[in-house]
């Protein structure tokens, strides 16, 4: 299945997308895409419906049809650093021992095609495609033999940072990434039961066109199974939080020279199986 969220921002209703592309209305069977619906129970409810038999949502996804955050009421949006070995390198930054964790505050987190604000005085706005595991059953400390039937499923996210912030204003990284607007997530969510790998999707990033990231998934140095356990050990998940899982190379800060948002760009995305997004970069009034 792929769930969704659907129309003005802060208003957004639960929705479906058919095998035709189309949206339809999950609305008079759940009151979101958040909570217990994430959960195994809460989704082989929704599995059981006949999207054909759901409302039709008037308008084409993503074009005249907004589509908000794909998961409601994300507790927790959990972030891992320095995941890619070449990204690592392009940082300047050793291949971590153990998974960086850091986190991105919830309220960051927007629509897939919604405007990336730049932050008054930003200096190193920047780009990083994600995959993003989206919990579905509570997890606290769950082996990696485990940890696989605690995710719900996964969408794409842009995980946008300001490097000033995050490396030259004091030891936390959580300060750079988390300002309004640095957490697209969607188009969908994708439940786990149609991704065959996730260690096995291409994924990419393009501003004004020009292509910077283009990786997989199975160059990550932690896999998704090893986060999720890793993750349960520190909190308990619980149904609706997201990890997003770090970024392949090609970010602006390994640039040479460095390239960062300024406004006025166009950023594309998107991973294999979980569609794409696109943002207006908008420079600070």
């Amino acid at each position: 299945m792929k769930l969704l969220r659907y129309g003005p921002a802060g208003r957004e209703k639960p929705g479906m997308l058919d095998d035709q592309g189309q949206v339809r209305d999950l609305s008079g069977h759940v009151a979101d895409i958040a909570d217990e619906v994430l959960t195994p129970q809460g989704l082989a409810r929704l599995r059981a419906l006949d999207p054909q038999a759901l409302p039709l949502v008037a308008g084409t996804p993503q074009q005249e049809l907004r589509l908000g955050p794909c998961v409601g009421l994300v507790r927790k949006f959990i972030a891992i650093g320095l995941n890619y070995a070449d990204h690592a390198a392009e940082s300047g930054m050793p291949v971590p021992d153990e998974p960086v964790v850091f986190n991105k505050w919830s309220s960051c987190i927007t629509g897939p095609d919604d405007d990336i604000r730049i932050p008054r005085g930003s200096e190193k706005t920047d780009w990083e495609v994600e995959l993003g595991v989206v919990i579905g059953a509570p997890a606290s400390d769950v082996s990696e033999a485990e940890a696989m039937a605690h995710v719900a499923g996964y969408c794409v996210v842009n995980d946008v940072s300001e490097r000033h912030w995050q490396l030259e204003r004091g030891a936390t990284w959580d300060k750079g990434k988390g300002f309004d607007s640095f957490g697209p997530i969607g188009p969908w969510m994708v439940t786990a039961d149609q991704i065959a790998d996730p260690q096995a999707l291409a994924m990419w990033l393009e501003v004004d066109g020009r292509r910077f990231q283009d990786g997989s998934t199975a160059t990550m140095v932690f896999g998704v199974a090893a986060l999720v356990s890793y993750c349960s050990r520190l909190m308990t998940l619980m149904p609706g939080d997201i990890i997003t899982t770090g970024t392949p190379p090609g970010v602006g800060m390994g640039q040479t020279p460095p390239v960062y948002l300024k406004g006025g760009e166009t950023v594309t995305l998107g991973i294999e199986g979980l569609g794409r997004q696109t943002q207006r970069v908008v420079a600070p009034r």
